[in-house]
This record gives structure tokens, C-alpha cells and sequence, in this order.
């Protein structure tokens, strides 16, 4: 029973197209399942490194708080402090240069800016392969779907032209076909339960990211970390995330 109508009896028995739609959801289910095991140890690492925040805030001074995160120049959290000391330090040390245009924005709207603009970058890297997921979970049982209406399809013009249409001569080439259903089901469902996981999972480090940068902002606006009510800027900076 196995070898009339096992997968290997399908992949035989199959035309180019049978075939194609095969080797596709193949394809989609190894692209899913690479997406789903790179992002799932990324937000492994992100979770990691934002455990280092409170050993940031209890750093003596700021570079052994920096000291904390690590040397791994793709640490977001080390990526935010250190762009939150550029931007002070463009803002205070811009006397005697050239005017420019962001130089009518104080303190507080600069070092906003540019952590936002770090914290959009950092989101958008770890949104990245996301819509793999999302294309393969949406577009696999329909690609499976249309593997079993070609198989089904064949089926019954051979069988119209056997002349034969007894339960023992239809069930063996429709239930060939119906494993393209399942095939597609098989890659869509992982797919599906990836991009939601891995979604709420850059959700949580998007708020400790935020909450981080909030803490930032304090530190280099007001030279203190503050656990009182959020800035407006602060608040808009959130909004945008």
C-alpha cells in the first residue's frame, strides 16, 4: 500500500506540473522553516542582551555602563546609548560651526530624533523576513489546493477513458491527489504559528527598546534616569514604534 500511494508513488506517477507544485512547497516550507529558526535565536539574543539594561543604570559612569552591553557592535541597546551620546555631543559642541537646519532643535528634540531613528532602524531589521513567513502561510494551501485539483483532474479523464469508475479505481488516484492539500497545509500551518510567535516576540523587545530610550532621553536631557511621567516627545517617539 505504501509504494502505490506513498508520497514516491505520487512524485512517480506525477506530471510537470504535480511535480513543480512539489518541489515549490518544498521551497516555501525550507525558506519558512530557515526564517523561523534565525529569528527565533536573534530574539533569543535580544532577550538576552536587554537583561544588561539595569546593569547599565547601576555603571558607576557611563562607559562602564557601555562596558555592560558587551562588545558585539550589533547590540541595539549599545547602539542606542552610543547614538544617544552622539547626539548630546553634536547638540553641546556645535558652537562656532557651520549653521544648519537641525541646529533650531534643542537638546531634547535632537537626542529624541536620533533615537528614534535608531530604534526604526533596529525594528526593521528584526521585522526582516517576516513577510516570508507571512507570503508562504497565506499562499501554501492555495499552491497545495491547486496540485490536487490538477491531480484530480487527471484522475477522472483516466478513469473516462478506462470506462471504469468503481471505489477501487477512484480512491487510490483522488487520494494521491488530496496529499497535495495536506502537503500545502503541512508548510502553511509552521509558517503561520512562526510569524505570530516571532511577532510577539519582536513586539516584547520593541517595548523594552523603548522603555530603554526613554530612560536615555532622561539621562542625557535632564543628566538623571527618571521612572516619572513620559515626556511629549518621549510619548510621540512610542506612537511611531
Amino acid at each position: 500500500m505504501e509504494t502505490q500511494f506513498g508520497l514516491a508513488h505520487v512524485w512517480s506517477q506525477g506530471d510537470i506540473v504535480t511535480k513543480s507544485v512539489a518541489v515549490l512547497l518544498l521551497l516555501m516550507s525550507l525558506a519558512s522553516w530557515m526564517v523561523i529558526i534565525i529569528k527565533a535565536l536573534d530574539l533569543r539574543r535580544l532577550s538576552s542582551q536587554a537583561k544588561a539594561t539595569e546593569s547599565f543604570w547601576h555603571s558607576a559612569d557611563f562607559a562602564d555602563g557601555l562596558a555592560k552591553f558587551g562588545t558585539d557592535p550589533a547590540n541595539p541597546f549599545r547602539l542606542l546609548a552610543v547614538e544617544g551620546r552622539e547626539a548630546t555631543a553634536h547638540v553641546l559642541h556645535k558652537d562656532g560651526a557651520k549653521p544648519q537646519l537641525h541646529d533650531a532643535l534643542d537638546l531634547s528634540e535632537w537626542v529624541t530624533r536620533s533615537l528614534r531613528n535608531s530604534i526604526d532602524d533596529i525594528i526593521a531589521k528584526m521585522q526582516a523576513g517576516l513577510a516570508v513567513l507571512a507570503s508562504v502561510g497565506s499562499t501554501a494551501p492555495f499552491v497545495g489546493l491547486f496540485g490536487t485539483v490538477w491531480g484530480i483532474y487527471h484522475a477522472l479523464v483516466a478513469i473516462g477513458l478506462n470506462g471504469q469508475a468503481s471505489i477501487d479505481k477512484v480512491a487510490g488516484p483522488v487520494g494521491e491527489a488530496l496529499i497535495m492539500t495536506a502537503l500545502g497545509l503541512a508548510v502553511a500551518i509552521p509558517a503561520v504559528l512562526g510569524y505570530n510567535a516571532l511577532v510577539r516576540g519582536n513586539k516584547s523587545v520593541s517595548g523594552k527598546l523603548n522603555r530603554f530610550a526613554h530612560d536615555l532621553h532622561a539621562y542625557f536631557v535632564t543628566g538623571a534616569r527618571v521612572a516619572g511621567p513620559v515626556s511629549a516627545n518621549v510619548v510621540a517617539m512610542r506612537k511611531g514604534s
